[in-house]
């Protein structure tokens, strides 16, 4: 036991000594930055530790895994490993130099150290050559965003599309530089300089044609609607740049106008586009015809819902026609009447139509006019997303795809106008997406909206007799009067929303002179349950003269302008009117109105029937601007006079956007009347109140008339793009009948010429009419009395500038004629005045219409020497 502990001792000695003696061997077999010959003889090392270095971003972990390699592995050097990891670094695009180094090697064991320099990183993007919007839309496109890292992929692609963009605009040329310049505040950033040379808009220099026979040169060049040559007064309004796509597109245009002919084998064999100088390429294309082809037989097979004759007859082709192709397209997709119209409109969703050439001998073809019909298919499940305004209940009354229903094209297309016309929604984003399930035989209907505002603000101001007008006025389209009752969270914002209810205050003064004040309330779904539409309004005016002595000293400046041809009856402003201001002189009126409106079925839907109910009361004291000529001789300036009618409107209104209707129309006929209270009177008008004037003013207690009104526009779309011209027309006119010819109402008389905006005039029981390029009231209010006639034809064209969300603006180039009487009987709507002129509308959602044109009115109106000429009309808050 003695012995045991040295020996111990002894052991851990050798052993101490063995292991420093292999740890000094290996020490000396350690080799520091080893240098690997590549062209020696590759040896095998075990991996045993991995360091990277320069980059500051990312971690260890990652960028080393980057390279494929991991501790352990065993490699070859020189070898395949190494030489991989760094393809792998430069593949990523992350890094402007790699390099892999062996920072020791011991025995069969490696340390291996990555170096890598990481490319920098944006600062700032400068793009020089272009306008601002430009650079805006290529930001927007590029994707560089600030802070990214700037590799070789990102600069080409980078210029790719800056090529791409500017090609699709005619500039086929544009060169494109793009330079990284370091940002002396960060030497790990850099600047961007993206370099353009637009180069001048590459045109068509000159189209040539060969191997056609059928269609002469001009015709085949009339086909390509985007390609067209320069220089040429035939193409003055069209494109003359080249752009690729367009140009593909028209040589489809002209295989289409072939196979429309029956030239079914027509093909473009050769083409090719060749530089003329700097500006402008030279087409050629080489056209092989074929021959023409006839329909010999043509049979339906699969068709159980609709006979094969019926079908023949709906296709409109038949034996011994030209095989048009196009006519085939159209009757089978594309008409709204076609062949598939039919059978989505009655739930056959899953149908197809394949006409197949089965027979061809000579130049005639047999078609076989293969149908699959499928099951009908009935609506499971209606979705609406992206409405946060209003309950969903109120869209979906609005809907005709209603789960249970059979699909059916009409009713969705139908649906798509009336969320359209809410108002409530971005008519260019409404997108139905119909998702058929063919394990069931049904359909999803997923309605995607974007909602925007809806509500008003108009403020706004116009120069009347006596100075600046002012006007504001609020107009809430989403109301709720239901929740004005309710404490809940239904509340949002000021008022209570969600119904879509409609609540407009407005007021419109002038200080002492004049005021306006009026409310309205409407709800298109009264009750909830049926589109019946209940409204009420009610309204209160006062109008006051200015006293004698202006008048009396502005008159001779005004009568020498009449004489001299300058200008027209009326009192220009040079007087302060603030002087003059009388009190005891004015006009008031009291309106209150209760509507009602019902949806027809027939002859369709998009027929209205709809009756108002109102009173008006107007109180006037030494008012002499209404032609109210009494049977004593005087005119009737002191009194009261009341007005109740009923008001008979039919409608319809077919248009697919409230705010720019491409297709449809929209036209009123409308009747108010009032009780015919000289037909059961016993007086005679014709001398009652001769020699009294109390009792010569009573004839206007109750005022009565008949006012028939026809209005219609109609809008036809140029193109079948979203982005087109449209051209609206319009037709309407307007007669104030009487029941007793002693006893003709002075209000609700037509006050034409001008912009048509309502409110303040001379005349103010009038309805404002407009004609553009005369000024407010001039055919009625001078010289010719109150206007109980009046006719308006005009047409527009329309181009839109911009549709969205947010805002939409269009262009218009106009004409108008129109004209106005004072007696029904000189009616005449070949005798009108005339105008031209061009204009803007903007619409901005919490604004409303506003817009200006400038006119050129042709003709002289009453009391003028010279035409009317130039005019500029200003139009808020509502469109003509």
């Amino acid at each position: 036991m003695r012995y045991r502990f040295p020996l111990i001792l002894l052991i851990m000695a050798c052993c101490l000594s063995v292991s420093r003696m292999e740890a000094q061997e290996a020490l000396n077999d350690t080799i520091y930055n080893p240098t690997i010959l590549y062209n020696g003889t590759p040896k095998q090392y075990e991996i045993a530790d991995i360091k990277v270095s320069g980059v500051k971003n990312y971690e260890d972990y990652v960028l080393i895994g980057i390279s494929g390699l991991a501790v352990g592995q065993t490699i070859s050097i020189p070898g395949d490993d190494i030489t991989a990891a760094l393809k792998r670094y430069w593949r990523h695009g992350l890094f402007s130099d790699v390099k892999i180094m062996a920072d020791k090697i011991i025995g069969n064991k490696i340390y291996l150290s990555i170096q890598l320099t990481q490319r920098p990183r944006i600062t700032d993007i400068v793009i020089h050559g272009v306008k601002k919007s430009e650079r805006e839309d290529l930001q927007a496109k590029l994707g560089m965003a600030k802070g990214t890292q700037v590799t070789p992929n990102l600069i080409d692609r980078a210029k790719i599309l800056i090529k791409k963009h500017f090609d699709e605009k005619g500039f086929k040329n544009a060169e494109v530089n793009i330079i990284e310049r370091e940002d002396p505040a960060n030497k790990e950033q850099v600047y961007v300089d993206v370099n353009i040379d637009k180069k001048a808009k590459v045109k068509v220099h000159q189209i040539t044609i060969d191997g056609n026979a059928v269609l002469t040169d001009k015709k085949l060049k009339r086909v390509m609607k985007k390609t067209n040559e320069k220089g040429k007064l035939i193409n003055l309004f069209r494109p003359k740049k080249f752009i690729e796509e367009r140009y593909e597109e028209d040589k489809q245009k002209i295989i289409e106008k072939y196979n429309e002919l029956g030239y079914r084998d027509a093909q473009i064999v050769v083409d090719s586009v060749s530089p003329y100088d700097d500006k402008t390429v030279n087409v050629y294309m080489k056209i092989y015809e074929g021959q023409k082809y006839y329909i010999r037989d043509i049979t339906w097979v699969g068709n159980t819902v609709y006979p094969s004759d019926w079908l023949s007859q709906k296709l409109r082709m038949s034996k011994g026609d030209v095989y048009n192709q196009k006519l085939m397209n159209d009757r089978i997709t594309n008409d709204e009447d076609a062949i598939g119209n039919d059978y989505y409109n009655h739930g056959y969703v899953f149908y197809s139509l394949n006409p197949v050439e089965v027979n061809i001998d000579g130049d005639s073809i047999d078609l076989e006019m293969r149908i699959y019909e499928g099951p009908q298919a009935s609506i499971s499940h209606v979705r609406i997303n992206g409405n946060d305004r209003l309950y969903e209940n109120i869209v979906r009354r609005e809907l005709r795809t209603r789960p249970g229903d059979l699909f059916s094209k009409e009713a969705l297309e139908r649906s798509y106008r009336e969320i359209a016309q809410m108002g409530h929604f971005n008519p260019e984003n409404i997108q139905p997406d119909v998702q058929p399930n063919v394990q069931d035989g049904t359909v999803d209907i997923n309605w995607g909206l974007e909602s925007k505002a809806n509500d008003q603000v108009e403020f706004s101001a116009g120069w009347g007799q006596t100075g600046i007008i002012g006007k504001l006025s609020l107009k809430f389209t989403n109301f709720s009067f239901a929740n004005l009752f309710r404490k809940n969270d239904n509340y949002r914002g000021i008022l209570p929303q969600g119904d879509g209810q409609t609540l407009t205050i407005s007021g419109q003064t002038n200080g002492r002179y004049y005021q306006s004040y009026s409310v309205s309330f409407l709800d298109p779904w009264f009750g909830g349950k049926r589109p019946n539409s209940f409204s009420v309004s009610a309204f209160f005016s006062k109008q006051t003269d200015v006293s004698d002595q202006y008048y009396n000293q502005a008159f001779m400046n005004n009568y020498m302008n009449i004489y001299n041809g300058y200008g027209m009856y009326g009192y220009n402003n040079y007087y302060n009117y603030e002087s003059y201001y009388d009190p005891d002189s004015y006009i008031k009126i009291f309106g209150l109105s209760v509507g009602w409106g019902k949806r027809l079925r027939w002859p369709d839907d998009y027929f209205t029937l709809s009756a108002e109910l109102s009173y008006q009361r107007f109180i006037m004291k030494d008012w002499s601007y209404l032609y109210i000529r009494l049977n004593n001789g005087q005119y009737m300036n002191t009194g009261t006079s009341n007005l109740l009618s009923l008001n008979l409107t039919l409608a319809r209104n077919s248009t697919d956007n409230p705010i720019f209707p491409r297709y449809g129309s929209d036209f009123s006929l409308s009747l108010q009347i009032t009780p015919p209270y000289s037909l059961f009177s016993n007086k005679d008008y014709a001398t009652y109140g001769q020699n009294n004037y109390d009792e010569a003013a009573s004839m206007y207690k109750w005022i009565e008339y008949h006012k028939w009104k026809f209005r219609m526009k109609t809008y036809t779309a140029l193109m079948d793009i979203q982005k087109c011209p449209v051209i609206m027309t319009r037709t309407e006119f307007g007669i104030l009948g009487h029941f007793n010819s002693h006893k003709r109402s002075p209000f609700e008389t037509f006050y034409v010429g001008g912009d048509g905006m309502t409110g303040y005039s001379y005349n103010y029981a009038s309805e404002t009419i407009a004609l553009r390029g005369y000024e407010n009231g001039s055919l009625t209010q001078y010289g010719g009395g109150e206007g109980y006639a009046y006719v308006r034809l005009g047409a527009e064209l329309r181009y839109p500038l911009m549709l969205e969300n947010s805002t939409s603006i269009y262009a218009l180039g106009f004409v108008e004629a129109g004209n106005a009487w004072h007696d029904v009987s000189d009616f005449n709507p070949f005798k009108l005045k005339r105008s031209a002129g061009v204009g803007v509308r903007i619409f901005l959602p919490m604004i409303g219409m506003m817009g200006i044109d400038w006119a050129y009115g042709f003709d002289k109106i009453k009391g003028s020497m010279q035409y009317s000429g130039s005019q500029f009309h200003f139009i808020i808050g509502q469109e003509f």
